[in-house]
C-alpha cells in the first residue's frame, strides 16, 4: 500500500499550488536545462556503444561467411525490423529528426516524448548497425528534444518554457554528439528557432555544456578522425591558395545544391511507391548492403562513424569512389524514412571534396596541405546541405580546436552558401518540411505568439474588489452578494494574504456567521507579476484550474487578470486583421494653457461641436465642482493622413475662442481649467494620448445619437475610446425634449435610473449627486430607481434596489422613488417608463462588452438612448 501512494503524493507535490507559484520561474528551467544535458549524454553513449556493437559483429560476419552474402542479408533484416518498430510504435520516429524538432519548435502539433525517444534510438541503432550510410547525431538531437519535452510535461513548466526546453535538448544532443558546446547553441539559434532570447541562450548554453562535459567523460563523442585529417597545423593559408578555396566553396556549393534537389526526387519517388515504411526502409537495406559488399574493403566498416576514414593515405581515385558511394547511398537511405541523419555524411563527402581539391591545389602550384581542404571542404558541404555556415565553421573548429583552420572556412563556406543559395533556394530541413505541408516562413509568427508579446499588465484589471481579513462571514456574504465578481483577492495590512470566490462560500453553510474571513480564505494564493507573460498566465489558470489570478509586485496587490480578460485580448488581437493597417503619427501640442492643480482628480472634456459644447461644459463643471477635479478641455483638429502633426499649418483662433469659454465657465465656478490644442491624424488616439499623459480619472464626451459608420455602435470614434479608454467614461447623448437636462434647470425634472448591479451601476449613482447639483433646491429632480425583472422570476430580490436607494437617500437631499417592473424587454420597460414620467435624464450604467455589443443582439444602452426624448447618460467605469 505504501508502495502505490508514493507515487501518489509525488503526483500531487508536482501539482500543488506550492510549486505552482514558482512554476514559471526561470531557476527551474537552468535545472531542467542541466538534466537535459545529462540525459542527452546517455543516448548518445547508447546510439555509440549499439551501433559499434552492431557494426563489429557484421564486418566480422561477413569476413568468415562473405561479404556478398552477409552485407545484404544483415541489411534487409536489420532495416525491415528497424521498419516495423518504427511503424508499429511511433511513425514520428522515422526520418534525420531536425525537421520534426523545427516544426516543434515552431509551435506545430509534432508528436515529442519519451516513446519518439526510445524508439528513435533503437531504430538508429539497427539502421546504422546495418551499414547504412547515415550519422547518427541527427537523432541525437531528435532525441535529446524528445526528452527535453517528456521532461517538460512531467515538471512544472510553462509553455513558452517547454518551447525552451526543447531547443535546449536539441543543443544538448548536437553538443553530446560532436562534443562541440558552442556549435549545439549557434545551430538552434541559427537553424532551429531562430531566437535569441535571453531565455534561450541560457537553457541552450547550460543543457549544450553540460552534454557536452558528460559525453567527454563518458567518451560517447569519439568521432575516431584520423591524426593526418586533424594535423592542419602542418597546412598553410596563402594568397595563391585563395582562387583554390574559393574553388572548393563553388563546388561544394553546387555539388550541395544538387544533392538537396536529388533528395527531394528520392523522397517524391518513395512516397509514390505507396509500400509500408517497413518494406520501403528495408528493400533500402538490401540495397546498400549489395552495393558496399562490391566497393573496396574499407567501405565496409561502419561501427560508428566510418565515414572518416576517408583520409589522405587513400588514393584519390578511392577518395572519389568514396564521395559518390555516400552521396547516392546517403540520398538512397534518408529518403526511405530511415532514422539517421546527414551531418556526419555531408562531413565526410565535405572531406572527400577537400581532399581531391586539395591533391588538384598541390598538383598545380606544389603546396602540400590536404587536410587543411579537407576540413574547409568538411565545413563547405554542411553548409551547402544545411545552409547554416556559422554552425558548420564553429563544429569544424571545435573538432580541430585550430585557429589556422578558421580563414579557410569563412571563405569556403561563405561561397558555399551564396552558389548554394543561387541555385537552390532554403536547406534541406525546409524542403523536407514543406513536402510535409509544413511552411515555416521567417517574418511571421504563429497566430498565437501574441500571447508572449503580451503581459499579465497589458490585460489585467487595475482596480479591483478586494476584502480585508477581519470580516466575518457574514460580511463576507452580504459584501459578495453585492459584487458581480466571483472571487475577491484579501487583503491585510495592504498586502495580499489569500483568495476567497463564491464557491468556497458555498461550502461554508455550516460554519458560524462570525467566523473570520482569514480563517476560511485560501492563503497565500497563486500570483503573478506584472511582466509575467499572457502564456505563462494561461498555462497557471489551465494547470490548476483557476478561474483569477492576482498580479503583485512583492506582496503588494496591484490587479487581477481572468479568463475573461484574456479572452478579449485575443479577440481584439484576431480583429486587428479587419482594422485598418495605418497607423497615426503622435499628436502636436500646438496650444494650451494650465491652472493651478488640486491634485484631487482630473475630467478630460473634449470639444468638437460648438453647439453642443455648452451643455456638456455645464455637466463637465458640475462634476469637477462637487468632486473637487480639474477640468481638461480637448480641442483636436485633424490633419491629412500624409502631414506629420508637428509640420502642420492651422490656424487655432476659433478653437481658442472657444476654449476661452470654458476657462470662464472655470472662473465662474471656481475650478481649475487647463486647455489644450492637439493636432491630430486620428483623433481617438488623441485623446488616448491626452488620457495617458495627463493622468485623466474620467472622461466625458457628447455622442449625437447614431452613426454613419459601417458595424460601429456608436461610432467609429467613441467605439474606439469605449474599447480603449482606461479611465471612468461618461457618454452624454443631449435630449431634443424643451425639460431635457441641462437646457431647463428651472423647473422641476424625473430622473429614471435603471439599476442592474455592478461597478458601473455603482458608479453612475456616486456621480448623481454632482450631475444633480446644476439645479437649485427649489427645482430640485426627483429620482426614480428602476430595476426590471422578467415575468417569469416568481420571487423578486430587491436588495440591490433596496440598498442603491438608501444610499441616495442618505447623500442626497432628493426624493428617491424605488420601482420593480416586470418585462420582457428591459429596453422596452425603461423607454416606455421614460415617456410615461416625461424624464429629463435617463441615466444608465454599462460594461464596455455591454456598450460594445451589436443591437441586432440587444444593446440595451444605443436602444434606449436612440428612442427617447430626454438626455441620456451612459456610465462605464474604469477597468
Amino acid at each position: 500500500m505504501e508502495l502505490n501512494t508514493i507515487p501518489q503524493r509525488l503526483r500531487i507535490w508536482f501539482k500543488s499550488l506550492h510549486f505552482g507559484r514558482s512554476s514559471v520561474d526561470t531557476r527551474y528551467a537552468l535545472v531542467e536545462a542541466c538534466l537535459i544535458g545529462i540525459l542527452s549524454a546517455l543516448a548518445a553513449l547508447w546510439l555509440k556503444k549499439g551501433i559499434g556493437w552492431l557494426g563489429g559483429w557484421r564486418i566480422q560476419t561477413a569476413h568468415q561467411f562473405g561479404a556478398w552474402l552477409v552485407l545484404p542479408a544483415v541489411g534487409l533484416s536489420f532495416s525491415l525490423l528497424a521498419g516495423w518498430i518504427l511503424q508499429r510504435f511511433s511513425p514520428a520516429a522515422a526520418g534525420g529528426g531536425i525537421p520534426q524538432v523545427k516544426a516543434a519548435l515552431a509551435r506545430y502539433p509534432i508528436p515529442l516524448s519519451l516513446r519518439v525517444a526510445w524508439v528513435k534510438a533503437i531504430g538508429t541503432t539497427l539502421i546504422l548497425g546495418a551499414g547504412l550510410t547515415l550519422g547518427r547525431r541527427a537523432p541525437t538531437v531528435h532525441i535529446g528534444a524528445a526528452l527535453a519535452a517528456q521532461l517538460s510535461s512531467w515538471i512544472p513548466t510553462s509553455p513558452e518554457h517547454r518551447r525552451q526546453m526543447i531547443a535546449a535538448g536539441a543543443a544538448a544532443g548536437l553538443a553530446a554528439g560532436f562534443n562541440t558546446p558552442i556549435a549545439g547553441v549557434l545551430f538552434v539559434v541559427e537553424e532551429l528557432m531562430r531566437d535569441v532570447s535571453d531565455l534561450t541562450l541560457e537553457t541552450a548554453i547550460v543543457a549544450s555544456f553540460t552534454g557536452a562535459v558528460v559525453s567527454r567523460l563518458l567518451d560517447s563523442a569519439d568521432l575516431n578522425i584520423p591524426a593526418s585529417l586533424l594535423d592542419a597545423r602542418s597546412g598553410s593559408f596563402s594568397a595563391p591558395e585563395i582562387p583554390f578555396y574559393l574553388f572548393l566553396g563553388a563546388l561544394a556549393g553546387i555539388l550541395g545544391a544538387l544533392f538537396n534537389r536529388s533528395m527531394m526526387f528520392s523522397l517524391w519517388v518513395n512516397r509514390r511507391s505507396n509500400l509500408p515504411l517497413a518494406w520501403r526502409i528495408g528493400i533500402v537495406g538490401l540495397l546498400s548492403g549489395a552495393i558496399i559488399a562490391f566497393l573496396p574493403p574499407f567501405f565496409q566498416d561502419n561501427s560508428g562513424l566510418r565515414e572518416f576514414l576517408v583520409y589522405g593515405g587513400l588514393s584519390w581515385q578511392n577518395i572519389a569512389i568514396a564521395f559518390v558511394a555516400h552521396f547516392f547511398l546517403t540520398i538512397l537511405a534518408y529518403s526511405s524514412g530511415a532514422p539517421g541523419g546527414l551531418f556526419a555524411p555531408a562531413l565526410v563527402m565535405g572531406s572527400a571534396l577537400g581532399y581531391l581539391v586539395g591533391d588538384l591545389a598541390g598538383w598545380l602550384s606544389g603546396i602540400n596541405s590536404e587536410s587543411t581542404y579537407a576540413l574547409a571542404g568538411m565545413g563547405a558541404f554542411f553548409t551547402a546541405v544545411g545552409r547554416v555556415p556559422v554552425t558548420a565553421i564553429v563544429i569544424v573548429f571545435e573538432i580541430t580546436a585550430d585557429f589556422n583552420i578558421v580563414l579557410p572556412l569563412m571563405v569556403t563556406c561563405a561561397i558555399a552558401y551564396i552558389v548554394a543559395e543561387s541555385i537552390s533556394h532554403g536547406s534541406i530541413y525546409e524542403h523536407l518540411l514543406k513536402t510535409s505541408g509544413i511552411q515555416l516562413k521567417q517574418q511571421e509568427t504563429p497566430r498565437n505568439d501574441f500571447l508572449n508579446k503580451l503581459t499579465a499588465a497589458d490585460v489585467m484589471q487595475s482596480q479591483v474588489e478586494t476584502l480585508s481579513s477581519d470580516l466575518t462571514l457574514d460580511e463576507t456574504m452580504l459584501a459578495v452578494s453585492r459584487s458581480h465578481h466571483r472571487g475577491f483577492p484579501v487583503i491585510e495590512e495592504g498586502k495580499l494574504v489569500g483568495i476567497i470566490t463564491q464557491s468556497d462560500l458555498a461550502s461554508l453553510s455550516q460554519r458560524s456567521p462570525q467566523t473570520l474571513l482569514k480563517e476560511i480564505m485560501t492563503a497565500r494564493p497563486i500570483t503573478v507579476k506584472p511582466d509575467t507573460s499572457l502564456s505563462d498566465v494561461l498555462y497557471l489558470l489551465n494547470r490548476y484550474q483557476l478561474s483569477r489570478l492576482p498580479v503583485t509586485e512583492g506582496s503588494k496587490l496591484v490587479g487581477i487578470i481572468t479568463r475573461t480578460d484574456i479572452i478579449r485580448s485575443e479577440v481584439n488581437h484576431l480583429s486587428q486583421g479587419t482594422q485598418r493597417a495605418f497607423k497615426p503619427s503622435p499628436s502636436y501640442v500646438a496650444y494650451q494653457t494650465r491652472s493651478p492643480s488640486v491634485g484631487k482628480g482630473r475630467i478630460l472634456l473634449p470639444i468638437a461641436n460648438p453647439q453642443t459644447a455648452p451643455a456638456l461644459m455645464k455637466i463637465a463643471a458640475a462634476i469637477a465642482r462637487y468632486h473637487q477635479y480639474e477640468l481638461e478641455c480637448l480641442q483636436i483638429i485633424k490633419v491629412p493622413k500624409h502631414i506629420f502633426p508637428s509640420e502642420a499649418y492651422v490656424n487655432t483662433q476659433e478653437s481658442r475662442k472657444l476654449l476661452h469659454r470654458v476657462e470662464r465657465l472655470g472662473r465662474q465656478w471656481n475650478i481649475p481649467v487647463h486647455t489644450q490644442i492637439r493636432l491630430a491624424q486620428d483623433r481617438a488616439e488623441a485623446i488616448l494620448e491626452a488620457i495617458a499623459k495627463q493622468q485623466i480619472n474620467l472622461l466625458l464626451m457628447g455622442w449625437k445619437g447614431n452613426t454613419a459608420t459601417p458595424g460601429a455602435i456608436f461610432g467609429d470614434l467613441v467605439d474606439t475610446i469605449i474599447h480603449k479608454a482606461p479611465c471612468d467614461l461618461i457618454l452624454v447623448k443631449l435630449g431634443s425634449g424643451l425639460n431635457a437636462y441641462p437646457n431647463d434647470l428651472n423647473q422641476s425634472a424625473t430622473w429614471l435610473i435603471p439599476m442592474a448591479g455592478g461597478p458601473n451601476a455603482q458608479r453612475a449613482i456616486e456621480l448623481l449627486p454632482g450631475l444633480a447639483s446644476l439645479y437649485s433646491r427649489v427645482h430640485s429632480p426627483k429620482l426614480w430607481l428602476c430595476q426590471v425583472y422578467s415575468p417569469a422570476t416568481s420571487t423578486l430580490d430587491c436588495s440591490l434596489l433596496e440598498y442603491s436607494t438608501d444610499y441616495l437617500r442618505n447623500n442626497l437631499s432628493l426624493p428617491v422613488m424605488p420601482i420593480a417592473v416586470r418585462s420582457r424587454s428591459v429596453s422596452d420597460a425603461v423607454i416606455r417608463l421614460a415617456g410615461e414620467e416625461q424624464c429629463s435624464v435617463v441615466m444608465l450604467g454599462a460594461s464596455r462588452e455591454g456598450l460594445l455589443q451589436h443591437a441586432i443582439h440587444g444593446n440595451i444602452p444605443e436602444a434606449i438612448a436612440n428612442q427617447v426624448e430626454s438626455t441620456t447618460i451612459i456610465v462605464r467605469s474604469a477597468y
